[in-house]
């Protein structure tokens, strides 16, 4: 827990930086090992653990981080990452997103709000490529099961929504209909990342790009945990 504080507060500075100044490399590197945190930490807490049922139909996976902008008027900037399952299996690149204008009820007196959204169909990471694409509105998005959940009814969990989400705040129940802010795409942090000009689409879906060491550990346990 302490390691993903530290490592959110050195992205969120370098996040909320002046525009005029390009995010440095390093930077954006801290982001994804903040997204890689923040899934480890969610899988190895029982009560917020993903279902091992869920994660194996799993078309993308969306970590997000997202921050307080004062009180009472929820939560509204962010970064985060989504991987995508390719035809043949494999994950790809983790690709740089940003995050906004999330409202979640009861979870406005948190700091920060870490969301992890599982998609379930080919269709709706697509959407990602229209510039903003917003949670619960342009795809159905519930609150997903937890692990113990499953654990204790004995059961398979089939998804039922294109969109799961979980988050560590209180406040959601599972099933429940969500609508938690937009999410778009950051070519220009992408761009920085990979020392490349291809963009979402091509970083998702291509194998045009390698991946550098510094990603190579998330796109690992994403693999590992949706055997």
């Amino acid at each position: 827990m302490k390691k993903i504080l530290l490592l959110s507060l050195v992205a969120f500075f370098a996040w909320s930086a002046p525009l005029r100044a390009e995010a440095k490399r390093e930077d954006l590197i801290t982001r994804v090992e903040t997204c890689e945190a923040i899934l480890q930490d969610f899988m190895i807490h029982r009560d917020l653990a993903i279902p091992a049922s869920v994660l194996k139909q799993a078309h993308a996976i969306v970590i997000v981080n997202q921050f307080k902008a004062g009180l009472l008027l929820g939560i509204k900037q962010g970064y985060g990452v989504i991987l995508a399952r390719k035809p043949d299996g494999r994950w790809s690149l983790p690709v740089l997103i940003s995050a906004g204008e999330a409202s979640l009820g009861l979870q406005l007196g948190a700091k920060s709000v870490e969301t992890i959204y599982i998609i379930t169909d080919d269709t709706t990471p697509r959407l990602f490529f229209n510039k903003r694409f917003n949670v619960g509105v342009d795809a159905k998005a519930v609150a997903g099961p937890k692990a113990a959940e499953v654990e204790n009814n004995n059961q398979e969990i089939v998804p039922t929504a294109p969109v799961l989400v979980y988050t560590k705040s209180a406040g959601l129940f599972a099933g429940a209909t969500v609508k938690a802010g937009y999410l778009s795409r950051n070519d220009d942090a992408n761009r920085v990342l990979y020392n490349t000009n291809y963009t979402m689409p091509e970083l998702l879906y291509s194998d045009w790009v390698s991946a550098p060491s510094e990603v190579q550990p998330l796109m690992e346990y994403v693999t590992k945990i949706t055997r």
